[in-house]
């Protein structure tokens, strides 16, 4: 549709900060919907020159959204179009109708005929747009990505630089830097393959992912990943992981394979990690009992994780997860294989629009 035709209700709308780290309280209501300014610029390196070839011209956005987010997100989501309206963008809206739909929309993206493509939803919408666009034949015909965070973690955001305020979200998608970024490959033992921006996981993440109740989830929010940690802590302790980067294994009851620097939220996980960088950081975790991995999400709380007993980085271009056969690794918050996988870096495979001026 085009941006003139387009009028949003004028609201005030507020903004929600979420996350989902292991044994953490749901905030109220109120909280939730606080503004949110992130406090830390982005993991892009600012003297990258912007890639836009578009300078002066409105962006053609395609713009891909997840319809079932509501209340102050989609209240968000009405804001953020208006203000693009008003910056004279022209807009094509496709909303979703089910899983898939965001990577088949992607997939079909033109860059003769769009400028970007917009992905609006939660961080695991974000990955299917992403996988859409890489699947794309052409790097040349893949019109660069913009996100327009709809989630309850909005991790993406986090490492883009961007508030999570309607009026600088589109002032992003409309005039923010384009730069490349590098992202993650899981091929599991089926052989294919899946992308990931931020991280994918096995061991308990991954267990509390594929165990998740989604009736819980839409109930209580955050508070559905509490109840499944807390229930995960108290079943048995499967065997230990076998994890391979560059030829040196490890040993270790959960992984984490970042591309980021943070984890469910804005909680630093990997301090390091740059995703204009093709780098993936393993992030091993020693203990896997009710302790120790209660210790672990009280750290990754308080941004002590990385210093903690029993918790190493190790950085590397070719990772091997070996475990349990069958089980599940999370990508982005979605499980998308199972073990073993095999994880490396894609340099420079995709085109992000950033808060970067």
């Amino acid at each position: 549709m085009g941006c003139a035709a387009y009028h949003a209700p004028q609201r005030e709308v507020t903004a929600s900060r979420g996350a989902e780290p292991l044994g953490k309280a749901p905030d109220r209501e109120a909280q939730e919907e606080r503004l949110d300014n992130w406090g830390e610029g982005p993991m892009i390196a600012a003297i990258m020159s912007d890639s836009t070839s578009n300078r002066g011209a409105a962006r053609r956005l395609l713009v891909i959204y997840n319809p079932t987010a509501g209340g102050s997100r989609r209240r968000r989501f009405e804001a953020v179009l208006a203000e693009l309206a008003e910056l004279g963008c022209p807009m094509d809206v496709r909303p979703t109708t089910g899983p898939g739909d965001a990577g088949h929309f992607a997939a079909e993206a033109d860059a003769t005929a769009h400028d970007l493509v917009v992905a609006a939803g939660g961080d695991g919408t974000i990955n299917e747009v992403v996988n859409g666009l890489v699947g794309l034949p052409a790097p040349g015909k893949r019109p660069p990505l913009a996100i327009l965070p709809l989630g309850t973690a909005n991790v993406l955001a986090a490492e883009l630089g961007l508030r999570i305020v309607p009026r600088d979200i589109a002032s992003v998608i409309a005039q923010g830097a384009i730069r490349p970024v590098s992202l993650g490959q899981a091929e599991g033992a089926d052989g294919q393959a899946r992308i990931f921006s931020l991280m994918a996981g096995a061991g308990f993440d991954a267990r509390v992912v594929e165990s998740l109740d989604l009736r819980l989830k839409r109930l209580l929010g955050k508070g559905a990943y509490v109840v499944e940690s807390l229930h995960q802590m108290c079943r048995r302790q499967p065997p230990p992981l076998r994890v391979t980067v560059d030829g040196r294994e490890y040993e270790s009851a959960s992984v984490v394979v970042s591309n980021a620097r943070f984890y469910a939220g804005r909680y630093l996980l990997a301090p390091e990690a740059r995703l204009d960088e093709p780098l993936l950081h393993v992030c091993l975790f020693r203990y896997g009992d009710a302790f120790n991995t209660l210790r672990y999400a009280l750290a990754l709380q308080r941004d002590r994780l990385p210093v903690s007993r029993g918790f190493k980085i190790v950085s590397g271009r070719n990772i091997r997860i070996e475990g349990e056969n069958t089980a599940p690794l999370q990508a982005d918050g979605d499980i998308v294989a199972r073990l073993p996988v095999n994880i490396r870096p894609l340099p420079d495979a995709l085109q992000m629009v950033t808060a970067v001026s």
